[in-house]
């Protein structure tokens, strides 16, 4: 039943996203929305998804099938920050064909996350080099513009893993090769921590 309700939530955010692409009309602060265009009404595979990058460009989750996969929302201007530089390493050591890290910006933690995309791609890359896949400002916490990709990350109904909670910035989700829920991980947890290195080896 909540399957069902999440997908027409989906449905709901995205007529209501499309008009005008943004969550927050004010200014630099306003988040910009890459939601996807359709759903099947049973959303229940992480590679039902697609987003858009920073640079504009279509992102689909499907591509990333056959791949482990550690999402993580990130934040310019956060506590937490410096881990992008951990997560460039992590990605440098391990990504390939078999592993990806995916950085989704966001600005709903005490509007650490200011800039516009442009501003956030030169902040990323002049800081931490990153080279990683980065999306475009995206709302990940509970509530009416919840990115759907996040909704299945945070879900059980969903994700038909487990509930969480996004809490803060850099909280980090890890999805196997065939696209199922592994484990969901807080801020705290160094993304060259034990676990993590060990998902990205394939043990």
């Amino acid at each position: 039943m909540r399957k069902a309700v999440y997908a027409l939530a989906f449905i709901g955010v995205l007529t209501g996203c499309n008009e005008a692409n943004t969550v927050n009309e004010n200014g630099p602060d306003r988040v910009e929305v890459a939601m996807n265009e359709t759903y099947a009404e049973e959303a229940n595979s992480f590679y039902d998804f697609k987003t858009e990058t920073l640079m504009g460009e279509e992102f689909f989750f499907s591509n990333l099938k056959g791949k482990r996969v550690l999402v993580v929302n990130t934040a310019s201007k956060c506590g937490y920050t410096p881990q992008y530089e951990q997560l460039q390493e992590l990605y440098d050591t391990y990504g390939s064909e078999d592993f990806m890290v995916i950085g989704f910006p966001s600005n709903d933690f005490l509007k650490q996350e200011p800039g516009t995309n442009e501003e956030i791609a030169e902040f990323c890359k002049k800081n931490f080099g990153v080279t990683f896949p980065m999306m475009a400002k995206t709302p990940v916490k509970e509530g009416d513009h919840q990115h759907p990709v996040y909704a299945w990350l945070t879900h059980k109904d969903l994700n038909g893993v487990e509930d969480a909670k996004v809490s803060w910035n850099f909280n980090k989700f890890l999805i196997d090769e065939n696209g199922k829920w592994v484990a969901h991980y807080s801020s705290k947890t160094s993304p060259m921590g034990e676990e993590i290195v060990s998902f990205a080896k394939g043990k």
